[in-house]
């Protein structure tokens, strides 16, 4: 039996529509002769969608009951057994209830494929495994119910059902998603512009990924080796020069052009080491790619246009932006250049750029080397023209009839032994006055080819050609060792000026300096090491790179010495001498900047203290007024009770008592405030995390609120949540104790609790004055009163001693706008991993 072929409907968010498109499809489908059933379709209550399900066959669902309460799901048995053409199957990513055949929805599907039946279901982004963190980081929420994401990329047909936040949001308010009452608490939450727009740019570039993967898989099927410029991939060859910005705006005008053109950049250091490259100009452009929305990428290669066009077929570019030479007309001696290597070798499916810039033809400044290290290929050309060159000019003058002299002929062999010197140095340039001496004497000194001189003018002749050989090659070469020494204590001062001015500003952190050494030096591992005194044993103070990180200096193939008892450790190869010069001054920049972290923490600890200090003195101005005042009436009501000159009625004395009750009760809860504070101050907040019923603690918590203030909406299906049982309640009271001291007589508070992923919000909503998005974090702080609030009615601890405790317990206390005006407290809890949740309305909504 063939397997059957499963289409997805994705949407970004809640409300798309994708059951509607689903239900649609179905009936095109039935209208076609096609036998289509429904397994396993949620309407939510909405009449749209349940007007959609007239005239299709629904399969009954199968019942189960699970601590005591009874559930519907999809029957899996039923529809093989019914073994229809297509089925339709909502909400994929669904957890199915404990007893069932397969633990998820996704797995029911499976099996239905398995037995030939065709699937048509439905997804949201945020269901999908891989992208869980991030839709958490973007709503805070985090999905319980998620589907693996190679589950939806083996769909035959994936199709996105989109709609603008602001249509979305519109269909919300209209009542066509949630229930009445959920949608304020939706608009204000979930369902906020900023979070519908990320999860819809997510859903649009998961599926665009999709359609490169099928695009990928249909070239190689068919054999396909031309770049279809579906998607642009932009690589800009860097190489540290001022050019760079102009070669990265360039290509970010290109991608511009184009949906989803990628940018980026890369820069190939030699395996040597050190380069000529500006650090400080790395750095700028670095920068400035990142900004435009590019990576930036370091890579080691000698072969400079081999390893570019490696790179840029690795990560199947389309294009490489390439700026003009900067080498002056001479200089094209020594090879083609990496623009013109880079076009002739790329092939037909990269297109290759070159950018004109203001550095033209400028000269490409001396590279920096070692000693007189000139590299391979002018060695080479250093030695043809010493060696090689003389033997090419002596057959030349051999075989023409012109009698140059023997002067004339000097000078030609010196100009050979020059250039020798000025390309491969000392070395050649000797050779070279050696074999062109022996060469003037065999060929050109009479008496001809032989190793004698019969003139003595001859002989002083040959002399002083082989002294200003000799001579020329050493000035030539002496010269050449300067400009090198020059160039790369050019590039270190470079170096070492941008560390000490990033250290200075405090923008490098340690883990940044030492990946900067590492790129800088070529290594694979940089470590800082550090030890208390010379006996004791190694720890590592920080390190970055891959391989195995030492445990002592001595082991690793780099060792520098950064004071008595920290040192510098690298691995990966063994350094020149005069590259340790430059090692120790990184070293010692390492060392400062660890000092540096170390200080900001004893400065923060200090800020801690401070605050302290800051809360004491607080304290102090507070108990001096807000306690004394509960104090000063109650001292007043018992004076008036012990007074022997007046008699008091019993009501008299019934009002009196109540007034002593009620200043004792606020001194109590002042008292209890400030306490709790001090614990949370010193840290002594030591939360007993267990299983608790939301209905259990919430309704306890608003004990000190008068009757009739509160809205009490908390669902007794909804899961347990890990968190301390008295804490919480104390947490509760005080906020709804704030709502109703802010709230209007007549608009009573609201308090109300939902399930989401595998979180539990609380929302004590008000409809008060509100307070202004600037001060909304500032409520939070101790001793801080918003408003007008009268003196005595508190010392503004409450709020501060909430969100200590939600956020001891793991959670987290914020405030938002209440739509309509007011104030809406978000309380955020974990919920216990004992329980698996019960999904209400909301939740079971947020999935379909």
């Amino acid at each position: 039996m063939a397997r059957g072929k499963l289409r997805i409907y994705l949407g970004a968010a809640p409300g798309v529509g994708k059951t509607y498109a689903m239900l649609s499809e179905a009936h095109r489908r039935v209208e076609r002769g096609t036998d289509c059933v429904v397994a396993f379709v949620e309407h939510h209550g909405r009449p749209r969608t349940e007007v959609m399900l007239h005239g299709l066959e629904v399969v009954r669902r199968k019942e189960l009951e699970y601590r005591g309460a009874a559930f519907t799901e999809m029957d899996v048995d039923a529809v093989l057994r019914r073994a229809p053409a297509v089925a339709l199957v909502d909400e994929l990513a669904h957890t199915n209830v404990p007893g069932s055949r397969n633990a998820k929805r996704w797995q029911d599907v499976e099996e239905l494929l398995e037995g030939g039946v065709d699937v048509i279901s439905t997804v949201n982004i945020q269901h999908l495994e891989s992208l869980g963190d991030v839709v958490e980081s973007i709503t805070g929420v985090r999905q319980r119910e998620t589907v693996p994401d190679e589950v939806v990329r083996r769909a035959d047909q994936i199709e996105l059902v989109d709609m603008s936040p602001q249509a979305l949001r519109r269909r919300m308010a209209h009542g066509n998603i949630y229930k009445a009452d959920k949608v304020d608490a939706a608009l204000s939450n979930y369902f906020r512009p900023g979070n519908l727009t990320a999860l819809r740019e997510l859903a649009l570039l998961w599926v665009a990924d999709r359609v490169d993967e099928y695009l990928q898989q249909y070239r190689g099927e068919h054999n396909i080796r031309s770049t279809w410029q579906a998607r642009e991939r932009i690589v800009v060859g860097l190489t540290g020069g001022p050019e760079g910005r102009t070669l990265i705006r360039r290509a970010s005008r290109m991608a511009a052009k184009g949906s989803g053109s990628e940018i980026l950049a890369v820069y190939i250091a030699r395996s040597d080491g050190l380069t000529a490259a500006s650090p400080k100009e790395l750095a700028v452009q670095r920068t400035l790619v990142e900004d435009l929305g590019g990576t930036f990428h370091h890579v080691i290669g000698d072969d400079i246009p081999a390893a570019l066009l490696d790179f840029a077929r690795g990560i199947n570019a389309t294009q490489i932006v390439l700026g003009s030479s900067r080498r002056k007309t001479w200089q094209y001696v020594f090879g083609p250049g990496v623009g013109a290597t880079v076009a002739r070798d790329s092939g037909p499916d990269l297109d290759v750029h070159i950018v004109t810039h203001s550095e033209v033809a400028k000269g490409r400044g001396l590279p920096v080397a070692r000693g007189a290290r000139l590299g391979r290929s002018r060695l080479i050309w250093g030695w043809l023209a010493g060696v090689v060159g003389p033997a090419l000019l002596t057959l030349l003058l051999t075989h023409i009839d012109a009698d140059l002299g023997l002067a004339n002929d000097m000078l030609l062999f010196l100009t050979l032994t020059v250039a020798a010197a000025l390309l491969g140095g000392m070395l050649p340039a000797l050779a070279s006055a050696a074999f062109g001496s022996l060469l003037l004497n065999y060929f050109f000194a009479p008496p001809l080819h032989q190793w004698t001189i019969s003139d003595a003018k001859n002989i002083v002749a040959i002399c002083v050609f082989v002294s200003v050989a000799v001579s020329v090659a050493s000035v030539v070469d002496l010269a050449a060792r300067r400009t090198h020494q020059a160039a790369r204590l050019r590039a270190e001062s470079e170096i070492l000026s941008h560390l000490a001015g990033s250290v200075l500003r405090g923008e490098n952190s340690l883990a940044a300096l030492l990946e900067t050494m590492r790129e800088t030096f070529a290594m694979e591992a940089v470590a800082l090491l550090e030890r208390e005194n010379d006996t004791a044993p190694w720890t590592c103070a920080g390190s970055v790179g891959t391989g195995a990180h030492v445990g002592r200096p001595e082991d690793a193939d780099v060792d520098v010495p950064v004071g008595d008892h920290m040192a510098l450790a690298l691995s990966g190869r063994v350094l020149p001498a005069e590259d340790r010069r430059v090692l120790g001054a990184f070293a010692a920049q390492a060392a400062v900047v660890l000092d540096r972290q170390r200080l900001q923490s004893e400065a923060d600890r200090a800020r801690t203290l401070a605050e302290g200090n800051r809360i004491r003195t607080a304290l102090l101005a507070a108990v001096s007024h807000d306690l004394r005042t509960p104090l000063a009436g109650i001292k007043a009501s018992v004076s008036s009770l012990r007074s022997e000159d007046v008699e008091w009625s019993d009501e008299d004395q019934a009002e009196l008592l109540e007034g002593i009750e009620a200043g004792a009760d606020r001194l109590d809860h002042l008292v209890g405030n400030l306490l709790d504070m001090s614990r949370l101050q010193t840290g002594t907040v030591a939360p007993l995390i267990r299983e608790v019923d939301l209905d259990e603690v919430v309704p306890m918590a608003l004990g000190g609120v008068p009757d009739g203030s509160v809205d009490l909406d908390v669902p007794e299906d909804l899961p347990m949540v890990a968190v301390d049982k008295g804490l919480l309640e104390r947490a509760v009271a005080n906020v709804v104790e704030n709502a109703v001291k802010y709230a209007p007589e007549d608009a009573p508070v609201l308090v109300s609790a939902s399930a989401l992923g595998d979180q539990v919000q609380v929302r004590v909503v008000d409809r008060g004055p509100g307070v202004p998005d600037d001060a909304k974090e500032r409520i939070f702080e101790p001793f801080q009163r918003y408003g007008d609030a009268p003196r005595g009615s508190g010392v503004g601890l409450g709020l501060a001693v909430a969100r200590g405790f939600v956020e001891s317990m793991g959670g987290t206390l914020n405030a938002e706008d209440t739509p309509g005006g007011g104030l809406t407290m978000v309380l955020t809890l974990q919920v216990a991993d004992g329980r698996p949740p019960v999904v209400p309305d909301l939740s079971a909504q947020m999935t379909s």
